[in-house]
């Protein structure tokens, strides 16, 4: 079963189908995976800057529906506390970011903006939610692209990262850390169940902006080694999961046998010994 919802980003996250943050944890263990599951963590300092980012971004509008900026205040004096505790009481649930984080969110947003094929991509569906039945498990599965459009016969997917570095070779090693080839592949796969398009029609572009000056900027498509990575981990990782799912068995790093796993050296140092 499939379907496609507006709707918001709590209502999207409160959802049990599986994402790929959650999913990309079996990479450790699927005990570390369903502890995880079980006790969710706040959002980090980093998390809710990139999240301050893409709404800035993507959805300017709703901005101040979701973050407040917090004025530039000393908090120890008695007029400053006064003044932050005022502002704390007016907003509400929204998340805080500082002044700084404010202004550097703008600085990245103006240099998505001002690259030409930056700008193209975001112009699209936004943050929308889709939900889908894994073909071969059955597992409930859900992606929320940032954005995704229909150019002819193609649907493109765009992903807006803050990193610490654009540089391509850099990037290359946060997707690998990171588990975006993962994310690559399963959004293409649980777009083409809900859009009715073929996976070989549907391309993933990443845009990468940098957190600090000059805020330097990449826009990276993922080529078939990305998708047949992801699609290879996202195949396992289901697979465990639903297997996990189906034993009650969520075993730890000595795996589903117990056995002891061997101890060595890394291979550059076995190389260096044997010379």
């Amino acid at each position: 079963m499939t379907s496609i919802l507006k709707e918001s980003n709590k209502a999207y996250h409160s959802n049990l189908a599986i994402s790929k943050s959650s999913l990309v944890k079996m990479s450790v263990c699927p005990q570390y995976f369903k502890y995880c599951l079980d006790n969710p963590e706040p959002p980090t300092d980093e998390l809710i800057f990139g999240s301050a980012f893409h709404k800035l971004t993507l959805e300017p509008t709703d901005f101040n529906k979701e973050f407040a900026v917090a004025p530039n205040v000393k908090r120890n004096t008695k007029e400053g506390k006064a003044i932050y505790d005022e502002f704390l009481l007016t907003s509400g649930d929204c998340e805080i970011i500082t002044q700084e984080q404010y202004a550097a969110i703008q600085a990245m947003r103006d240099v998505v903006v001002d690259n030409k094929y930056a700008r193209q991509l975001i112009q699209g569906e936004v943050e929308t939610s889709m939900y889908f039945d894994d073909d071969l498990t059955g597992v409930p599965c859900k992606v929320r692209p940032d954005v995704y459009k229909t150019v002819k016969d193609r649907v493109v997917i765009t992903d807006l990262k803050s990193c610490r570095s654009a540089q391509t070779l850099e990037f290359m090693r946060d997707v690998v850390k990171y588990g975006y080839d993962l994310q690559a592949a399963m959004y293409r796969i649980g777009a083409s169940q809900v859009l009715g398009v073929p996976k070989e029609n549907i391309d993933f572009v990443f845009i990468a902006v940098e957190k600090k000056p000059p805020y330097l900027i990449n826009v990276l498509q993922a080529d078939d080694f990305v998708f047949q990575r992801g699609e290879a981990l996202f195949r396992e990782y289901i697979g465990t999961y639903a297997e996990c799912l189906k034993t009650g068995d969520w075993y730890g790093l000595n795996g589903i046998t117990g056995v002891i796993n061997n101890l060595s050296l890394p291979n550059y140092l076995i190389n260096d010994n044997n010379k």
